[in-house]
């Protein structure tokens, strides 16, 4: 049997034999997804800041159609793009700050068709899981609206070695101080850039436990939040 027939074979295995089938189910298909090479970030037009800040709002009825691809780019670079060459600690700047230039949160960006993290530098998302996660975000209209992004941070870029101008970015209540904090700031860019384009945002809380390992995160990563945008409904 190649591996077309089987892919298609399986689907119906793994309803029989549960939740680890469609995990191995996943792991298969993610070989079918391709990065996504986003188109260069659209940097002009849209409200003025203060046009924007008057908008800015949650709203929770979003609806099911689709983002178009550079609309998606020009969400991604608001929220946690490069706007600036190399700075602190030899590090590209970005559109929302971090401690010591950390960029300790990544974007799990959850598709119909799977889930890629956001790669800032070059500017493309990266297949991480095949399959419809969007549930995850919560509940409501996020299960299907077109774009689910969540806030993940990666522990291990605390960067704790003598070159590290903060002593104590090394605490652990101090990085949860810092990384909540930095969270906020990209949740806040995505409200100001959706405000501007007319877009729907809802940033709440998701099931972390079950992203955590659905996502296939380490130890050194934690889910924080989500974030739902799309079209109002």
């Amino acid at each position: 049997m190649n591996r077309r027939k089987f892919v298609k074979v399986v689907p119906s295995l793994a309803i029989l034999a549960g939740p680890a089938s469609s995990y191995y189910l996943n792991m298969l298909d993610i070989q079918e997804l391709q990065p996504i090479t986003l188109p260069k970030p659209e940097k002009e037009g849209g409200k003025s800041v203060l046009a924007s800040l008057a908008e800015r709002k949650t709203t929770r009825n979003i609806s099911s159609k689709s983002l178009p691809i550079q609309v998606l780019s020009n969400l991604l670079w608001a929220a946690f793009g490069v706007n600036r060459e190399i700075l602190l600690m030899n590090k590209p700047g970005r559109t929302a700050p971090s401690a010591s230039n950390s960029q300790e949160i990544d974007l799990y960006v959850a598709l119909p068709e799977g889930v890629y993290l956001y790669e800032a530098v070059p500017h493309r998302l990266l297949p991480v899981v095949a399959g419809d996660f969007r549930r995850r975000a919560g509940y409501g209209r996020s299960a299907t609206a077109p774009v689910n992004i969540f806030y993940v941070v990666n522990l291990s870029r605390y960067d704790t070695g003598p070159s590290q101008p903060d002593p104590r970015i090394g605490d652990p209540e101090v990085q949860k101080s810092y990384y909540y904090t930095d969270t906020g700031s990209i949740a806040q860019n995505i409200y100001l850039f959706a405000a501007s384009q007319g877009l729907a945002a809802w940033f709440h809380n998701c099931d972390k436990e079950n992203t955590a390992k659905e996502f296939n995160l380490n130890p050194q990563q934690r889910v924080l939040f989500a974030h739902t945008i799309g079209y109002p409904d």
